[in-house]
């Protein structure tokens, strides 16, 4: 069997090129919704398997103050995005006005997941289906990791976000 590494090496060439010239980048005039939802430049993206405090929903830190469990998972995200260069990556095609996004954050020469990122930081928590499935199981780890070492939101009590969405699990 032949292979044309000439044919192979173009078909590679495009995938790569293709997939850069899908990568969004957001540099500045970014706009923050929710903890996991922003717009920029008239469009709305929304990172995959990621699940933000709700806005609304109280937040009790261990000391009782009381503050906006949203607000916190907001800020959380805002200070990712000003601390590294984000670059993200749609899933699929754009089926509704929100793209659904997996971002990397260059942060001090290394690149991170920024979903995992704000997940294990405590910051936000894994997205779950209806049925209590988790939507990305690796988001689940983080999850269940800041959980076990109290980081973040853990640190005091609120109501989970699946709860507040899908009811009590």
């Amino acid at each position: 069997m032949r292979i044309d590494l000439a044919g192979l090496f173009l078909v590679l060439t495009i995938a790569v090129v293709n997939a850069q010239q899908r990568t969004i980048s957001f540099p500045s005039g970014v706009h923050f919704e929710t903890g996991d939802t922003w717009t920029h430049e008239g469009r709305r993206y929304r990172l995959f398997g990621v699940q933000a405090c709700i806005r609304g929903t109280v937040y009790r830190s261990k000391e009782g103050e009381e503050g906006d469990c949203g607000i916190r998972s907001i800020a959380s995200l805002a200070a990712l995005f000003s601390t590294g260069t984000i670059a993200c990556q749609p899933i699929g095609a754009a089926r509704t006005e929100t793209a659904l996004v997996v971002c990397a954050a260059e942060i001090d020469g290394a690149t991170v997941d920024v979903g995992t990122a704000l997940i294990s930081s405590g910051a936000a928590f894994s997205a779950t289906l209806p049925s209590g499935a988790p939507v990305t199981s690796a988001y689940a780890v983080a999850e269940l990791t800041a959980k076990h070492h109290r980081t973040g939101l853990w640190s005091g009590t609120f109501d989970h976000p699946v709860t507040v969405l899908w009811g009590s699990r």
